[in-house]
């Protein structure tokens, strides 16, 4: 059986759980404790966990993050989403083989009263925000009930592993995401008036005022004074020929799989998008040993932080703007994807169409906030705000502070005295800020015998290198947070700024290594396993947007004085070199790329769930349909498990191709339950009759 488990890895530690075994369709899969059955799957390498009711497609993962039913599996004898239920010792789980039959019961069944909860603020979302504001709330003794559908808190903070920009003093910059996670967490924990609900999911706000929820197999109903909506976001999605297909997901799953569960789900990584997501995703493959064949952006510009596009470029990712994803290719799962030019207006280029070999692709085309919780809790009269990407869509930095400057809103709502530091809403505006103007100098020679080559080149919220010099030399050419930093004094070759920048943008020159000038020392940042970088290891240098400059010898490998599990490898180069070398390859660029067939392209599927077509859709918008309900009633689009929340702007796109105006779109009706919840967990009936 194939294991494909992480061995090792740079920044997280691979803890020795203990294992158990489950089967699989009469196969023994080994899992370990407290891992997700999807997970336990693709670690054996079984990536196909069933096929659809409609046409017999295989479904595997999508969104690993229980909003959608692609990984649908029988367990025990009950169809359940395999990234949200725990494998267990002996369970018995077999694929998902068109439409799940119920289980029998014959017995009459006994029901409960529902439970109610009443409490001040009822935060729903575990995330960045969420956690730090019921830290505000916790210090003021307000009785607080923080849910989250997860059984760990830090939402998105809990898969990244690099460090974050922002503010040291407001946002922890220059922290790893997944170590701020656990900081926060267990601030809330000292907070006697928070009580944390996790695997708890808010269904819907009802008319009466109260929340829906479901909290493990208990449903109850909160009656909250007021509610903070920190419920993040869900990613966008693409639809082309072969989408559907077990291979293309998010890259937030992604990312679920590698960083939370430490599962190498692919050999060859293909990304689509060009933001902040899509390119550290690509970072993080690499971490986990797995090669990037390539990223394309459909804008001239990635989106992301240049310094992010910047350190993938240098390790040998290729990057291809105006460009875009034509179609993924395969009968049961992909093994290959065409991407082709394309001009200002979107169009396709002909001749420029190229296959890969992959077998996975990921969609990282940006992220809508899930706001559907808030609209409801305004429609019933609730007193709501809503905080972090649910608000709008930033980093998780911003999330942070967002949560803070909420918490201090709900106090006010409340009628408690508290206190909104005038700078507050400024800083906010500026940490969600886009990324300002980018001025690229090149790097020149210092009258010193050891400085920084600072390649910060773009207008973003980051200061932890002016924080963390002993001197104060490195400092922001401007009064915002935003400003370029620079060198402004001595430098004593202490480090310190290169191993605590966020964009690893920072080397470091040593001029007095070789007394004839024939080679320099250039200190770099590496968070790769460190193996590969032993003594005299000769390594291929790249400049600051990845183009080779030479080779360097690896003299000596130390670890970082400020950032845990971060290296700084001792690179020996040409002298002349040392102001150019910014980095290192790692992965050679993939040459195997060959013209695509011409095939006429296959119908493309855009609702996932129901596995309604583009043809289909297109048909009843040009016979008439303004109505996205209509659109359910005679399709069944967005009547799957996800809601609607993975087609409706797919079928917002194909009105807008129709000659359709989206303000003569009629919007599909929002209703709870926003969720699916077992019919026994609303009916609140005994364990013992479900």
């Amino acid at each position: 059986m194939t294991d494909c488990r992480l061995k090792s890895h740079p920044i997280l530690d691979i803890p020795a759980a203990s294992e158990f075994d489950f089967t699989f369709d009469g196969q023994t899969i080994r899992a370990k404790r407290g891992e997700v059955i999807s997970s336990a799957l693709f670690a054996a390498g079984i990536k196909i966990f069933g096929h659809h009711q409609r046409d017999g497609a295989p479904q595997g993962i999508f969104c690993a993050n229980g909003q959608c039913s692609q990984c649908m599996v029988i367990a025990d004898g009950k169809p359940v989403k395999a990234c949200m239920t725990l494998a267990a010792p002996g369970m018995m789980v077999s694929s998902c083989e068109g439409m799940p039959e119920l289980p029998h019961k014959d017995a009459p069944v006994a029901f409960r009263t529902v439970e109610t909860i009443e409490t001040d603020i009822l935060i729903i979302g575990g995330g960045p925000s969420g956690l730090r504001a019921a830290i505000e709330l916790g210090q003021h003794n307000i009785k607080t009930l923080l849910i989250d559908d997860k059984m760990t808190l830090g939402g998105k903070l809990t898969l990244q592993t690099h460090a974050f920009f922002g503010s040291i003093d407001d946002c922890f910059a220059g922290t790893r995401g997944h170590e701020i996670g656990q900081i926060l967490a267990g601030m809330v924990a000292k907070q006697e008036s928070v009580e944390v609900f996790t695997g708890a999911t808010a269904v819907g706000v009802f008319a009466d005022k109260r929340v829906g929820i479901q909290h493990g197999s208990r449903y109850v109903l909160v009656s909250p004074k007021a509610i903070l909506v920190a419920t993040g976001a869900r990613e966008k999605s693409l639809a082309f020929p072969g989408c559907d297909l077990p291979g293309v997901y998010g890259a937030g799953a992604f990312q679920t799989l590698v960083n939370r569960d430490l599962v190498r789900p692919t050999d060859r990584l293909f990304i689509v998008g060009g933001g902040n997501v899509g390119l550290i995703a690509a970072y993080h493959a690499i971490q986990a040993g797995i090669q990037v064949v390539g990223l394309v952006e459909a804008l001239p510009k990635c989106g992301g932080y240049k310094v992010h596009l910047d350190k993938i470029l240098r390790l040998g990712v290729p990057v291809w703007t105006s460009h875009t994803v034509l179609r993924a290719f395969g009968k049961t799962e992909v093994n290959a994807v065409e991407m082709a030019a394309i001009d200002e207006r979107f169009r396709t280029i002909d001749g420029t169409s190229r296959k890969i070999d992959v077998d996975t692709v990921l969609i990282a085309v940006g992220l809508a906030g899930l706001d559907e919780l808030y609209k409801m809790a305004k429609r019933a009269g609730i007193p709501v705000l809503a905080s972090g990407d649910a608000k709008e869509i930033a980093e998780a930095s911003a999330a942070m502070f967002s949560g803070r400057l909420a918490g201090r809103k709900l106090l006010e709502m409340l009628g408690k005295p508290t206190f909104v530091p005038e700078t507050w809403e400024p800083l906010m505006a500026t940490l969600q800020s886009k990324p300002g103007m980018t001025n690229i100098e090149k790097p020149k020679p210092q009258n010193a015998l050891v400085y920084p080559v600072i390649r910060c080149y773009e207008e973003i919220p980051c200061n932890p290198c002016t924080q963390v010099c002993p001197h104060n030399s490195i400092r922001l050419k401007g009064d915002e947070i935003t400003s370029l930093p620079e060198l402004a004094g001595e430098c004593t070759g202490c480090g310190r700024c290169v191993s605590i920048c966020p964009g690893l943008a920072i080397t470091l020159v040593m001029e007095d290594y070789d007394d004839a000038k024939q080679s320099a020392l250039v200190i770099m940042p590496c968070e790769l396993d460190s193996a590969p970088f032993l003594r005299n290891r000769i390594v291929t240098t790249t400049d600051l947007e990845g183009r080779a400059v030479g080779e360097g010898r690896v003299i000596a490998v130390r670890k970082s004085p400020v950032l845990d599990r971060r290296d700084l490898l001792m690179v020996e180069v040409p002298f002349e070199q040392r102001l150019e070398v910014a980095g290192f390859m790692v992965q050679q660029p993939s040459q195997d790329f060959e013209r695509a067939p011409e095939e006429a392209d296959g119908d493309i599927i855009v609702c996932r769930c129901e596995r309604i077509t583009k043809r289909e859709i297109a048909r009843e918008i040009r016979n008439g349909a303004r109505d996205m309900n209509q659109l359910k009633a005679r399709l069944r689009t967005g009547m799957g498990a996800c809601g609607g929340k993975t087609c409706t702007e797919l079928i917002e796109r194909i009105f807008k191709e129709e000659g359709v105006p989206l303000d003569d779109v009629t919007a599909p009706t929002e209703r709870p339950l926003l969720a699916e919840v077992p019919l026994s967990v609303l009916a609140c009936m005994d364990e013992d009759d479900e």
